[in-house]
């Protein structure tokens, strides 16, 4: 108790309880902003804390990260693009919330479910600081093999009715992830000679590409972000924050996930969010809205989960110096910084520092659901504003998001790619979270998997954490099934025939080509991209075959998906690609200016001036965030500009 008082009695000094609070801002404001996430905001933070002691430093630090998976709700709700990949699963039933007229109501429960998720995370931290060191060395590479496959078979639920759709999804997304070198013998894998794709695909520009502009496309083809005009619920916060606190065990089970796999090390933001979502979708009550449609326990899952999972991730972090996320690893350096060694000493010498931390995240989210909260009356406004007014908007802040993650011409071409491809297969109701659940979990399947085989053998098969976590991923899948079936006709609804042969038919000529070159690698660099595309080429030509030969008749068009509609979606891709080419010639700034003016001209509706003025304030945001808080060095513009 005596430690927990010092702690208090030093967190609330004026001083500290500033940095805690500009934490808490920066977070917000790089949370809403699509593109660029903790890792930036921690590298620009972590230098100012040489000048700071370690109450404050970890205060700033912590009120940063602590706050980023609650105000990326914001743009996943209204415009359906994630503000961090942690808003991912959100976008699931939270923008088709606000479409129906429910953006308070999702806010609301989101930012109660953060908020309670946050703060469970940090009792949880507090809880496990006598037994944080056995527990993260109890587990090994077989059991994070485990929970790999265990995330992967949340393909079939996230494939709804279609389970052939979901597992060529997620196979096409595995494929993307190998691109790269491999991580046994560093041979580039469909890399094209490019160092850009070294790395691998930029999760980011991908997941941007893929979530977000088929979401605006989308809005703009509506023209607003509620189906209808009437004026927002009233009461909707809180309804939401009712819903929330009614639901107050999914809000508990998703904040001891996130806790729990937070302290893995390799068990990322979004695997954690998707098990957490897949966990809720297990209870659906009679007349409950379907997942995927603005079912509000959709929203309450992956929010109470993410924000949980921040202080799960200090535990390996503090007791054994292993970071649990990339900007854990960050947080490391300013340990460094401060003189502290993360170990042992962490729970004695310094034992009223670690309470102190843990106090931040706690205040933290408290601060941060509270200031989104008392915005979200003027939020929810948003969504009878024009798409003609959005949209341009959006789409320069989507890609100024990409082009910071690398600052490379192909940030802005995967970003267009990914856009194309995830217009399609939006339109054509092929799950994009399966691609994006692939997409992160193959690497890691890849990893794991030889770790496992050369540390364990076989054996691996007989550990009691695996034998348990795969006798749990065999129950969900045959869980799943079952009310497939349930559920399910014989026929399958299909949009645009036409099109789905073509895009089948481009997906298995694909994995074809990727089988043949796969085959020509060393067998550690190719063994895994060959089973993959194999599998995808197997199923993708199967796939092909059904649709061409049963001809499956297409379905009358309903408002959701009119004739015209995928082409004027596709379109969309004209601008945008418009504005990427603007940035590389002229700069950031002159390209939103010249691109919202010349939007607001050719959709009309806006007087001159105020689409001046509507641009001016566009740059001085870019130049606050992307030049101010988050500092870049870009690169010279083809032509002239800044």
């Amino acid at each position: 108790m005596d430690v927990v008082l010092t702690a208090l009695g030093e967190l609330i000094e004026p001083s500290r309880l500033l940095m805690l609070a500009c934490g808490v801002l920066a977070g917000l404001v790089i949370g809403v902003i699509p593109g660029i996430g903790g890792i930036f905001g921690l590298t620009l933070l972590v230098p100012l804390t040489y000048a700071l002691d370690p109450y404050a430093a970890f205060a700033l630090l912590l009120g940063m990260s602590s706050v980023l998976t609650t105000s990326d709700t914001i743009p996943a709700v209204l415009i359906g693009v994630p503000g961090t990949v942690g808003a991912i699963a959100t976008v699931m039933d939270g923008h088709p919330m606000a479409k129906k007229n429910q953006a308070g109501r999702a806010f609301g429960a989101a930012y109660t479910s953060s908020m309670i998720g946050g703060v469970f995370g940090a009792l949880v931290l507090a809880a496990s600081i006598p037994i944080m060191k056995p527990l993260v060395l109890f587990l090994n590479f077989g059991d994070l093999l485990a929970v790999t496959i265990f995330g992967l078979t949340l393909v079939a639920i996230l494939a709804g009715s279609a389970p052939v759709k979901g597992l060529i999804a997620a196979l096409l997304g595995i494929l993307a992830g190998y691109v790269g070198l491999d991580p046994q013998l560093g041979t580039e894998r469909w890399t094209f000679g490019e160092l850009y794709l070294w790395e691998g695909l930029p999760v980011a520009v991908i997941f941007l590409g893929l979530f977000g502009i088929p979401e605006l496309a989308s809005l703009f083809f509506r023209g607003q972000i509620q189906i209808s005009s009437t004026k927002p619920e009233p009461g909707g916060v809180r309804r939401g924050i009712r819903d929330a606190l009614r639901e107050w065990k999914l809000v508990l089970s998703s904040s001891t996930i996130g806790s729990l796999l937070g302290a893995v090390p390799g068990i990322g933001i979004i695997i954690i969010d998707w098990i957490a979502y897949a966990r809720a979708t297990r209870r659906r009550r009679p007349g409950d809205v379907p997942y995927g449609e603005g079912n509000v326990r959709g929203v309450i899952a992956p929010e109470s989960a993410n924000n949980a999972k921040e202080s799960g991730s200090l535990i390996p972090t503090i007791a054994l110096g292993i970071p649990g996320s990339v900007t854990m690893a960050i947080l490391l350096g300013a340990f460094t910084i401060q003189g502290l060694t993360p170990g042992p000493r962490m729970l004695t010498e310094h034992a009223p520092i670690l309470v102190a931390m843990i106090l931040s995240i706690a205040l933290a989210n408290i601060m941060g659901a509270g200031l989104c909260l008392a915005l979200t009356r003027h939020l929810v406004k948003l969504a009878l504003v024009p798409a003609r007014v959005l949209v341009p908007l959006a789409i320069v802040f989507v890609a100024v998001g990409a082009f910071v993650v690398k600052k490379d011409v192909l940030d802005l071409a995967f970003l267009i790619s990914f856009g194309l491809l995830g217009i399609v297969m939006h339109n054509l109701s092929w799950p994009r979270a399966a691609f994006a659940l692939g997409f992160v979990l193959g690497p890691n399947l890849e990893r794991f998997s030889f770790l496992t085989l050369q540390l364990s053998g076989w054996s691996w098969l007989t550990q009691p954490v695996v034998i348990a976590i795969l006798a749990l991923t065999v129950f969900a899948v045959v869980q799943r099934e079952r009310a497939r079936r349930r559920s399910v006709g014989t026929a399958l609804p299909q949009a645009y025939p036409l099109v789905n042969i073509g895009f089948t038919g481009l997906l298995a000529t694909l994995a074809v080509y990727c089988l043949v070159t796969a085959s020509q690698l060393p067998f550690d660099a190719g063994v895994f991209p060959m089973v993959t595309s194999g599998l995808l080429a197997a199923l993708t030509i199967a796939y092909l075959a059904y649709l061409v030969f049963v001809r499956i008749r297409p379905q009358p068009s309903s408002p959701s998906a009119p004739i015209g509609r995928f082409g004027s979606e596709v379109l969309l891709l004209v601008p945008a690609a418009g504005l990427a080419v603007l940035m590389l010639a002229f700069g950031r700034y002159i390209a939103a200016i010249g691109f919202i003016i010349a939007c607001g001209l050719w959709l009309g509706g806006t007087k001159l001036p105020r689409l001046i003025v509507r641009a001016l304030v566009v740059a001085l945001v870019i130049f606050i965030v992307f030049d101010l808080l988050v500092p870049q060095t870009w690169p010279k513009p083809w032509l002239f500009g800044f």
